[in-house]
């Protein structure tokens, strides 16, 4: 493995390279930070079957990425709102670039590309008021920066391409402390979800939830192949009100609110960190670290189950069902409320797991 000193030092220029594809990288298909037992951090290629097909340094906590549909590219993202983005060449175990926010920006954890590869998307909020903003970086001009466009509400987190090649925002709605992160605003937040057209007119369309769930943040986003988005919230408000962590959101933009029973809502204790369809699209569910729970739906938000696991978070695609990650190294499948070991690294694994 590259040392970190030389792994930060080898900024290399895209045009000087050949491009290599994710089987030069040893055939991922997730991707996850973690943070390692020296207190150190890193990103992470897994397999299938949970075996590691590559591990590359970070400068810092990472929270999750993005991965080029053809190159074996992967934009990891600081814990937000941060200041850094390094594209790695994970084939090659090199930086690309370290991108930076213009002064004024932050970025907010999450991205995508798109126009096949050719911009990079990036979730990022104004550090003076945390109104959301998509940057836009030319990826063929070396991520040199393209522009902004406004994503129509207050501290931006998750992101979804569509197939229409609009992008999905989850405006979290929480306004913070740029030096801190302290909330700002919780009395009078209001979270939505933005449909815009970043290559063209901008927002689209703007739905926010009722008014007694504007203390529910949306924060994170999956997407299923007929275009329906899972999403998932945290809520803000008094712990003692039982609300959906989950909602989803048709391709014509309806909106479903999961409704677990009573019990199983309370173990959640208000907070869903990662969402995910299942391999088949049948199933969609939501992790709980806080409550160390899995709670599976229906694509219509009828409770199906639940499996139980300490500090989970993690979750996408596998098979059928389920890749769940947890802080304490955890990689598992779940299929049913079957939670079955894959392997166990010596990590502490981030919040999310991304698919390639």
């Amino acid at each position: 493995m590259a040392t970190r000193r030389g792994f930060l030092a080898s900024l290399l220029a895209a045009a000087s390279l050949p491009s290599l594809g994710w089987a030069e990288a040893g055939s991922p298909s997730h991707l996850a930070c973690a943070g390692d037992p020296d207190g150190t951090f890193s990103l992470h290629g897994l397999r299938s079957d949970g075996t590691e097909a590559f591990r590359l340094p970070l400068p810092a906590r990472g929270h999750a990425g993005c991965g080029h549909p053809t190159e074996a590219l992967a934009v990891v993202f600081a814990r937000r709102p941060g200041t850094f983005a390094l594209v790695l060449d994970c084939a090659r175990g090199t930086v690309r670039r370290r991108l930076s926010p213009p002064e004024g920006r932050a970025f907010n954890g999450h991205g995508t590309f798109l126009a096949g590869g050719a911009v990079l998307a990036t979730s990022e909020q104004a550090t003076g008021t945390s109104e959301g903003v998509l940057g836009l970086w030319d990826v063929e001009g070396g991520f040199r920066r393209m522009g902004e466009v406004p994503t129509g509400g207050v501290g931006p987190h998750d992101l979804k391409r569509l197939e229409s090649g609009q992008v999905l925002v989850a405006n979290g709605g929480i306004a913070t402390d740029p030096t801190d992160r302290t909330k700002l605003n919780i009395a009078t937040m209001r979270p939505n979800l933005s449909l815009l057209d970043p290559l063209g007119d901008g927002v689209a369309e703007v739905t926010e939830l009722s008014p007694d769930l504007h203390q529910a943040s949306i924060r994170h986003l999956a997407l299923r192949a007929d275009g329906t988005v899972g999403f998932a919230m945290q809520w803000e408000g008094d712990p003692d009100v039982l609300v959906p962590l989950l909602g989803l959101r048709a391709s014509d933009g309806t909106i479903t609110l999961a409704q677990p029973p009573e019990a199983e809502a309370r173990l959640m204790q208000g907070y869903a960190g990662s969402v995910a369809w299942s391999g088949d699209g049948i199933e969609v569910a939501i992790t709980s670290p806080k409550g160390g729970r899995i709670q599976r739906f229906d694509a219509q938000g009828r409770f199906l189950g639940h499996a139980s696991r300490p500090e989970v978070c993690g979750i996408a695609p596998l098979g059928t069902g389920f890749l769940l990650s947890d802080g304490l190294g955890g990689l598992l499948a779940l299929q049913g409320d079957e939670v079955r070991p894959l392997a166990r690294a010596e990590v502490a694994w981030d919040n999310h797991v991304v698919t390639l």
